[in-house]
């Protein structure tokens, strides 16, 4: 990593043995994607329920070359997540999936299996790391700098045809949701 670890403890004191749990679980996120740019751990008590233990958040920042992972993980449902390293544990799997995804993406090993769709690129903007593209149907599709891969997104056009793979996106009420491409293919 270029800049070091670092780990932040809200509402519960430092513990050297978190600590060396976490410095273990990122030193294997080395082994799924090798340039890792940077990455920061927060580990935070929830006082919020004090009919049980506290419940432990854990959020993890990687940072990449051309993309930020950000797993954050808030069970109040759960009961393991008392256990501050359980939450570390599932916080860690659920990053380890991210890396692996995204080191798939990026060596062009992802079988899509007809699930792209072609579009065309309506809209760029550049200052908000974001544009839109206008897929066949004609709905309109957003998509972020980190989704497209191959000549990145500085290489986009107005215009320019394009495939990509596409996820909804939930918004605030679960009736709503917002199209996004995940993956674009200039």
């Amino acid at each position: 990593m270029q800049i070091p670890l670092q780990i932040i403890f809200r509402g519960i004191p430092p513990s050297e043995a978190v600590e060396a749990r976490i410095r273990e679980k990122v030193n294997k996120l080395e082994k799924f994607h090798s340039h890792i740019m940077s990455c920061r751990v927060a580990v935070e008590a929830d006082h919020r329920h004090h009919h049980q233990g506290n419940q432990y958040h854990v959020r993890i920042d990687i940072t990449t070359p051309n993309r930020e992972i950000v797993v954050s993980r808030d069970h109040h449902d759960r009961k393991e997540h008392e256990d501050a390293y359980v939450a570390i544990r599932d916080a860690f799997n659920a990053a380890s999936r991210q890396l692996e995804d995204y080191a798939r993406i990026q060596r062009g090993e992802v079988k899509t299996h007809n699930l792209q769709t072609n579009g065309v690129v309506i809209r760029l903007v550049p200052e908000r790391d974001h544009g839109f593209i206008e897929a066949e149907d004609g709905r309109e599709v957003y998509f972020h700098r980190n989704s497209v891969v191959g000549k990145g997104f500085e290489a986009l056009l107005v215009g320019d045809e394009v495939r990509f793979v596409e996820e909804a996106i939930s918004k605030e009420s679960p009736d709503e949701e917002s199209p996004q491409a995940t993956i674009v293919y200039p």
